[in-house]
């Protein structure tokens, strides 16, 4: 099992970043997927939801607007863009994989926002 991030990287504030989360060794499209991050010094917060068919959203209040959450069920990927970046949003991104038995975590990706 696999789950691996990337898109990570420094950006300005108000900019945008696309991360990316790649799925293998497990069957992906039975599982919802979440997007948390951890800040330093702080606990890991959920970021956004998509349920295993991607009909559902769900987004921690401070991302609504400005974050997306998406996945490709036949690419075993999941999607998150983030616009309107903020210095706050500076953390380490995890993509998690998550049924009602079996949770799956990736490494993370770092995102700094800074001028």
């Amino acid at each position: 099992v696999q789950l691996v991030e990337s898109g990570g990287g420094l950006v300005q504030p108000g900019g945008s970043l696309r991360l990316s989360c790649a799925a293998s060794g497990f069957t992906f499209s039975s599982f919802a997927m979440i997007w948390y991050r951890q800040a330093p010094g702080k606990e890991r917060e959920l970021v956004a939801f998509i349920s295993s068919a991607g009909s559902s959203t769900n987004y921690a209040d401070s991302m609504k607007g400005r974050f997306t959450i998406s996945r490709d069920n036949a690419k075993k990927m999941v999607y998150l863009q983030m616009n309107s970046l903020k210095p706050e949003d500076t953390a380490v991104y995890y993509c998690n994989a998550r049924t009602m038995q079996r949770t799956f975590w990736g490494q993370g990706t770092q995102v700094t926002v800074s001028s």
